[in-house]
């Protein structure tokens, strides 16, 4: 058996089990079943719920839905939300490395006009290199026709969910802010694509307030199936050139995070933290079984991680740290918040966050015939004061939303680094196109965002 567990837009680490692979006869449904039960038996967070008496003449996908403890908004608040099952192993596995077939362009779905049926897509980011930017896609773009039709709130789905070649008709302003549909038509095909998630940083210097600057879209340390760290050594390359120009303020980037490795959690969280690699980052609680087998076996510190000594790290010179925010940032996201507020003033600006704070592993079963992989909760994360009251997800400090009319990151006009800097300097550094009241009307239309089905939208899993 192979496990890896993440925590979801949550936890971020991997833990690995495996078996040497050998060629074995397909398992057929009802011995696929045996194995999801007798793993979310021992595994899953909420094992005491589980039924004594499973059907397993259901297909392996209903089977395991049945065995979940659902959330339900009255009768189950402390429910299950994210635990899910994917049919092929090897993409499950491959996505959550950063690595799936997509255009490589991410966009967020809204009503638009308020209040009607129409629908228009608009483009939050653009992976380099991808179909979507060699078509020429950028962040701001927006569309409203797909493959000829125009987006509506019945047809949205069936026209983007799914793998085929796709044509997008690009929408544009008029000087009173009216999206007109354009001419421009952009092509694009999907393609296996590993995505680097460390997109994006520069730095500000307004009087005597040096400010980081970046922009992080996924807890991923390295490409999928490589081992080389790539992706967390960028990141520490990129606070050794703000501790290398005494930045003491930061700005992290989390508005399209939607989590992933607990690893690159810890990596992330110790370049800011005002702490050693003594004290803990935060503590993982798991069901009876697997806390009295593992605390045999490992000893309390299994239930535990410390903070990493990074000689990049600039806690001790940050007087400010802000984090952008959104209903996509999750997991991951939120356990480098809850981390970080025990030690430092941490200032949320942007949307309320998923409030995932439970972790998930990975299952997988080659070594028995078994393609499905299982992506079961297993955990819950708290932090040093034993906290972990963001279930329904943080509140921001500073609500702010960024529109449908966006701008380059790194652009002060943008509404969330403009509150940012405006809120480290005290001044506002550009003047903002639009007001808080507008800017909040158009949030609320927002239906869906593509970054949901980012590394299962909102995980985070553990490496170990």
């Amino acid at each position: 058996m192979k496990l890896k567990i993440f925590l979801p837009i949550l936890f971020l680490a991997t833990m690995f089990f495996s078996c040497k692979e050998r060629n074995v006869d397909p398992a057929s449904e009802t011995e696929t079943n045996e194995w999801i039960y007798a793993n979310m038996k021992y595994w899953y967070y909420w094992n005491d719920y589980i039924t004594a008496s499973p059907d397993y003449s259901k297909d392996p996908k209903a089977f395991f839905e049945s065995l979940l403890y659902k959330y339900n908004a009255t009768s189950r608040p402390d429910g299950d939300r994210f635990s899910w099952i994917q049919e092929s192993a090897d993409e499950l596995q491959a996505s959550l490395g950063g690595e799936s077939k997509t255009t490589g362009m991410e966009y967020k779905l809204v009503y638009y006009p308020s209040g009607s049926t129409n629908v228009i897509g608009v483009v939050l980011y653009v992976a380099p290199d991808s179909p979507a930017s060699k078509a020429g896609f950028a962040r701001g773009d927006i569309f409203s026709s797909v493959n000829g039709q125009k987006l509506s709130g019945t047809n949205y789905s069936g026209l983007l969910n799914n793998q085929d070649k796709k044509t997008f008709t690009l929408s544009k302003p008029d000087k009173d802010g009216v999206l007109e549909e354009g001419t421009i038509v952009k092509e694009v095909t999907p393609v296996v694509l590993q995505e680097d998630p460390v997109f994006f940083d520069t730095t500000y210097t307004y009087g005597a307030n040096k400010i980081g600057y970046v922009v992080y879209h996924q807890f991923v340390p390295e490409p999928y199936q490589a081992n080389n760290g790539l992706y967390d050594k960028k990141l520490d390359n990129i606070f050794a050139k703000f501790k290398a120009g005494n930045v003491n303020a930061l700005i992290l980037d989390l508005r399209y995070n939607p989590g992933g490795y607990v690893s690159s959690a810890t990596n992330l969280a110790s370049l800011i933290v005002r702490a050693t690699s003594n004290d803990i980052f935060y503590y993982k609680e798991y069901n009876d079984e697997v806390t009295e087998t593992s605390r045999k076996k490992f000893g309390d510190s299994y239930f535990y991680d410390k903070f990493a000594a990074k000689a990049q790290n600039i806690g001790s010179s940050l007087n400010h740290v802000y984090i952008l925010v959104s209903s996509n940032s999750a997991s991951a996201s939120e356990l480098v918040i809850n981390g970080l507020k025990p030690y430092m003033n941490v200032t949320l600006i942007g949307g309320k966050t998923v409030g995932k704070n439970v972790g998930s592993v990975t299952l997988t079963g080659k070594d028995k015939g078994i393609k499905w992989g299982l992506q079961p909760i297993v955990s819950k994360s708290l932090n040093k004061d034993k906290k972990s009251d963001y279930n329904t997800g943080f509140v921001p400090d500073y609500p702010v939303s960024e529109g449908i009319f966006l701008f380059p990151y790194g652009n002060p006009k943008d509404p969330l680094l403009g509150e940012a800097l405006f809120r480290i300097t005290g001044t506002h550094v550009v003047r903002q196109a639009k007001d808080a009241r507008i800017l909040q009307e158009e949030e609320s239309q927002v239906i869906n965002s593509s970054i949901t089905k980012k590394a299962g939208g909102s995980n985070m899993f553990f490496k170990q």
